[in-house]
């Protein structure tokens, strides 16, 4: 079933409100909204851009905007501010906010440091949100520096086409970041990518935008937090590293199968992406298998995860 991601202000707002029960506080999607830019314009910031992401029925749903200070220009030629929330009504993620930055040349977005998170919906939950937005707002140039900050040094890092394959292929295989269907966009943008971000191909600048441009199909749901795991897996591993990882930083069977049929020579990158992509058509084989063998007993668990390969968000 194909679920489009990126919706009008008006299909958050009219999201049916949930009944579970007196204990549970609703945090209406229209009390986030109003909340932040409220909050943000109090601040001496105006929201220059808004869009909205949704699953089809609007029970989770995410706000990102795009800010500046007043009477401030941005003086980053690359990068602009950026404010996310999320929110559910059916007690799949509790709310998050996060200062980051967005791209200017793409949208892709970038978050670092700490997500704040809102407790469960029950009591108070409507003003520790308050709490949680304010606190992310009076950091947020310490944040959007940072960022900056390791953006300048992700520029100035070569990565040539191997490491990046190689980076994939921890993501893939270790970290749980990137799916089948990301991957395949990750190539693709690798090859001929759909931007200009004035960096060399063999360059962490640019591979780190191939890979934020495949999370623009991430399910709202965990679209943050993917974002600032993949920001804090970068730089550990590239500008920590400086450039260099080792497959030796990969704890599963399948690099020590690679490396022993490698025999130690030097991986290309249409080895690596060979390997890669062999591994994936295993995967979707045990899974039509898996579906042979019986019927489904998670109907819903299932129609979320087909949600989540099959989100389109364009900017």
């Amino acid at each position: 079933m194909k679920s489009q991601i990126n919706i009008e202000k008006s299909y958050v707002l009219n999201a049916e409100l949930p009944n579970h029960g007196d204990s549970y506080t609703v945090i209406s999607h229209k009390y986030v909204i109003d909340t932040t830019k409220q909050m943000l314009a109090s601040s001496g910031f105006i929201v220059t851009k808004e869009y909205y992401r949704a699953n089809n029925k609007g029970q989770v749903a995410q706000g990102i905007y795009h800010i500046r200070p007043m009477n401030v220009e941005s003086t980053d030629p690359d990068l602009g501010m950026m404010f996310a929330w999320t929110n559910s009504y059916d007690k799949s993620i509790r709310f998050q906010c996060a200062i980051g930055a967005y791209v200017m040349a793409c949208s892709n977005g970038m978050v670092c440091g700490e997500l704040n998170y809102a407790r469960k919906h029950t009591g108070s939950a409507d003003q520790e949100i308050r709490s949680q937005i304010s606190n992310q707002i009076k950091n947020a140039q310490k944040a959007f520096n940072t960022i900056k900050n390791d953006k300048d040094s992700l520029r100035a890092t070569p990565l040539d086409v191997k490491k990046q394959a190689e980076l994939l292929g921890i993501m893939y295989f270790n970290e749980d970041l990137i799916s089948p269907r990301q991957m395949s966009v990750v190539k693709d943008e690798m090859k001929n990518p759909s931007f200009d971000y004035n960096a060399d191909m063999e360059n962490a600048w640019a591979f780190y935008n191939h890979v934020t441009h495949s999370y623009k199909s991430v399910h709202p749901r965990s679209w943050l937090s993917d974002s600032k795991k993949f920001h804090d897996f970068m730089t550990a591993n590239v500008l920590k590293g400086a450039g260099s990882v080792s497959y030796d930083t990969i704890n599963t069977q399948a690099s020590v199968e690679m490396e022993d049929a490698n025999h130690d020579q030097e991986v290309t990158y249409e080895e690596a992406q060979e390997y890669i992509a062999g591994q994936m058509a295993m995967d979707e084989q045990d899974a039509k298998e898996a579906a042979a063998n019986g019927p489904d007993n998670s109907i819903e668990e299932h129609f979320e995860e087909e949600l989540d390969e099959d989100f389109d968000f364009e900017i």
